[in-house]
């Protein structure tokens, strides 16, 4: 096992023993047997191990549904359902540690009159999880475009991507509430938020529109 991988995973057990993080990274490499100027060679704190734990939940699913041969033939639309219903089984094996983490960035945030849940869940701690996300959403909407499943429209096709993450939350958020069976409802969130997404960002009646009225006027 790699030392970042024991890391990891002492560390998520302590948090799920313990309600908390250890108390200090000296107590907590000593119990790894680990020299503590070692530990800093690996994570800068506690907090950044709890953001690799999301960044690598992240890329096992990506690279799941990307290691299937069936995923290269999907729409985009398909592409972004097959990652989040591959996404919520990888967080399935790491529940308990994501309650965990989502409850303690919620608890870290600064109180604020009207902010939503999902505003709660901005945090460095997801960061990195975030700028590996929005790689992928943006690899997305480019294929998209080619494929002429996303209408490009200005000043709003750089923001798909902050969409999508602003759904990734969503469902995040719903998952960790979710108390159906195999959280079936969460699969059906998961359908409904990703078919509605393409159903704005595609093209509609109010582009052929647009474009006529274009036409026209270029044309006067």
């Amino acid at each position: 096992m790699e030392t970042n991988e024991k890391i990891r995973k002492a560390y998520t057990e302590y948090v799920l023993e313990h309600g908390k993080q250890p108390a200090s990274v000296f107590q907590f490499a000593k119990k790894l047997k680990l020299p503590e100027a070692e530990f800093y060679t690996h994570y800068a704190s506690f907090d950044a191990i709890e953001a690799d734990v999301w960044l690598s939940v992240f890329d096992q699913a990506r690279q799941t549904v990307e290691a299937d041969p069936t995923y290269q033939t999907y729409s985009v639309r398909e592409k972004l359902l097959a990652f989040f219903y591959t996404w919520i089984e990888v967080l399935k094996s790491q529940r308990s540690f994501v309650v965990y983490s989502v409850a303690r960035i919620r608890s870290a945030q600064p109180a604020m009159a009207g902010a939503g849940r999902l505003h709660s869940l901005r945090s460095m701690t997801l960061q990195p999880f975030r700028e590996a996300f929005d790689d992928y959403a943006r690899d997305l909407m480019a294929e998209g475009r080619e494929s002429r499943e996303v209408e490009p429209r200005p000043f709003l096709t750089d923001r798909y991507p902050k969409a999508l993450w602003a759904e990734t939350l969503l469902i995040l958020d719903f998952w960790v509430r979710d108390v159906s069976k195999n959280f079936e409802k969460t699969d059906t969130v998961i359908e409904k938020a990703v078919n509605t997404t393409f159903d704005l960002i595609g093209r509609s009646p109010l582009d052929s529109l647009f474009d006529l009225a274009k036409f026209m006027y270029q044309n006067r």
